[in-house]
Parts: C-alpha cells; sequence; structure tokens
C-alpha cells in the first residue's frame, strides 16, 4: 500500500470517532508503530487534529478543530451528501439555500464518473411534494440509488416490503418515479404480481435488485406520479389530516403554500388549506406564513401548537399597546 493510501486508509478509520490503541491502528495497516506515528503526523500536517495518548494503554482519536479539513467519504456517504445538498437548495432558511448551491459546486466537479451517475439518476428520477422539516424515516442511500437507477433505465426490479400491518411480501416492480412528500421517499410503480399501480414507502423496502429485464413505461393514471401517490396518502391510515379555513384569496395562498397544501377556494377572499400527515407545528407555520385570519383549524393538536406559539410570542413582546396584561 502506497503512503497516500495508507494515510487515507488511517483517516477513514479515524473518522469513526472511536479512540483506537497504536497496536490495533498498526495491525489494520500493517505497518509498524514507528510508520504509523509518520502517518498521524502527516494528518496534522493537513490540518485534522489527530489527538495522541503516549505510553501504555496508549493510542489515537480524532477530535474537533478550529479550521474544517479536507473530507473523505466513501461512496454511499458521497451520494448522501449530495442528495441532502440537493434537498438543501430549495429551504426557506436564509442563507442556507444559496450556501448549498455553493456546496453544490464545490461538490460536484470532483465526484469519479460513477458516483455522478447515479446521483443524476436520483435527481431525474425523483419529484418533490412536501414541506420542509426533519426527515421522519431514513432512507438507505443504496436502496435509493438502486430505485432510481431502475426509474432511469426502465428496469424491472424485485424487493421485499413491509406493510403498515407487518405483513412481509416480495414484489416485482417495473418502477417510474421516486416521490417525496412530508421528507418520506416514495416509490410509483406498476407491481405485476398485482397487475395494478402501487406505491410503496421505501423506509418498509428492503434488498431491492435490478432483473435485468428492461420494460416500456406505462403512462401514470392522470399523467402525474406525485399527484397519484398524494391521492393514495389522502385515502389511507397514513396520519390526521390538518385543515384550516384563511381569509385570504385561494390563488395567493396557492402561491404560497401551494406546493405541500390542498387549497380550495370558498368564496371570494377565503379558502380552505388541507394537508395529510403534515406536522403540527409545520402546519402552524406555513399557515402564518400566509399572514392571513385563520379560523376553523383542525384537530386538536394543530390547536394547541399554535396555541402555545400564541403564548410564547405574547410573552416575548408584551400585548398590544394600548391594553393592558
Amino acid at each position: 500500500m502506497s503512503t497516500s493510501s495508507r494515510t487515507l486508509r488511517l483517516l477513514s478509520l479515524l473518522q469513526t470517532h472511536r479512540y483506537w490503541s497504536g497496536d490495533e491502528l498498526a495491525d489494520r495497516l500493517e505497518v509498524s508503530i514507528r510508520t504509523l506515528r509518520r502517518d498521524v503526523d502527516r494528518l496534522r500536517d493537513l490540518g485534522y487534529p489527530v489527538q495522541a495518548d503516549r505510553g501504555v494503554g496508549g493510542g489515537y482519536q480524532l477530535t474537533p478543530g478550529a479550521a474544517m479539513p479536507p473530507l473523505v467519504l466513501d461512496d454511499e456517504e458521497a451520494v448522501a451528501l449530495v442528495v441532502g445538498l440537493q434537498s438543501a437548495t430549495t429551504s426557506s432558511l436564509a442563507g442556507v439555500a444559496d450556501a448549498s448551491v455553493r456546496a453544490l459546486a464545490t461538490v460536484v466537479p470532483v465526484l469519479p464518473k460513477r458516483l455522478r451517475r447515479r446521483v443524476e439518476a436520483i435527481g431525474a428520477a425523483t419529484v418533490t411534494l412536501g414541506p420542509e422539516g426533519p426527515i421522519r424515516d431514513l432512507t438507505d442511500p443504496g436502496t435509493l440509488v438502486v430505485l432510481a437507477q431502475a426509474c432511469r433505465d426502465a428496469e424491472r426490479v424485485r424487493f421485499g416490503y413491509t406493510s403498515a400491518r407487518g405483513d412481509s411480501t416480495h414484489r416485482s416492480v417495473e418502477p417510474v418515479r421516486l416521490v417525496t412528500i412530508g421528507r418520506r421517499y416514495y416509490l410509483l410503480g406498476f407491481d405485476l404480481d398485482r397487475a395494478d399501480w402501487r406505491s410503496f414507502r421505501l423506509d418498509r423496502l428492503s434488498d431491492p435488485e435490478p432483473t435485468g429485464h428492461r420494460f416500456r413505461p406505462r403512462e401514470v393514471p392522470g399523467g402525474d406520479a406525485a399527484a397519484y401517490i398524494r391521492r393514495g396518502l389522502r385515502r389511507s391510515d397514513q396520519g390526521p389530516q390538518v385543515s384550516a379555513v384563511l381569509a385570504a384569496d385561494a390563488d395567493r395562498v396557492r402561491e404560497q403554500i401551494g406546493r405541500w397544501c390542498e387549497v380550495t377556494e370558498l368564496g371570494p377572499g377565503r379558502c380552505r388549506v388541507r394537508a395529510e400527515s403534515a406536522h403540527p407545528e409545520w402546519m402552524a407555520f406555513a399557515l402564518a406564513h400566509t399572514g392571513a385570519e385563520i379560523s376553523a383549524v383542525e384537530p386538536e393538536s394543530l390547536r394547541a401548537v399554535m396555541r402555545t406559539w400564541a403564548s410564547r410570542f405574547t410573552q416575548a413582546v408584551g400585548p398590544p399597546s394600548g391594553r393592558s396584561g
């Protein structure tokens, strides 16, 4: 193993954030303790803060530093990083979107061709239709890559699937599109065993395997994969529906939050907003963002969040001038 390759291997081991004894690291790298110390010094010269404890029982650990050193990522970590940055480019948080674009411009050009193709496949196969917020269910990057490439290449896949009731089955599917709704990934495809369209939550899907058999893509019912999945969620038990009536023009509200909510006109200057499985705190933020007068809020969990926020804000700024507390 060359010196540079060995140094990168050492860095990869240290980035697991565990404490390594000198003997363990030397055995892993198949070098002497003296060579290990030289490799550690090289990392320090590159800006990596490696803490070393000398003597019997001594060892090495990577600690937080004062500056950002170069990063070493494996294939799955690199793909996950780029997918996360792509999602963050649509963030409404101040500065996050611009910073994400700059980070993408730094990372993507240096990706190996094989990884760039994986990232491009995910981008081409994914439709985003959901509110910003924390990811509720972790999706394995390897699963995401396999399914995205199968969607792109029109290749049948097999995988295991666990239903909401806990029933486990094996599926053979013609995958069409990945959709994110509420920070959760879904796959839309034609289920060959059931001869019908189905959507699958990726956190319930396991061991996807491309079969090597290509297919001619079928037309999605209604022509819109995201809308098809959202209609299915509306009929399912994915979570409680949240809703409110706003004293605002429906078209204006659609421009503000229509990407994540269903907006129905109730009359001039009045509309109803609905969302499936939306977190109450996110929905409260979305409603407040419209700047409209709000009424008929459902369910109680959403009303409770709004009461808490109202009390907290009033305590922070006090009641309106001219009114006693």
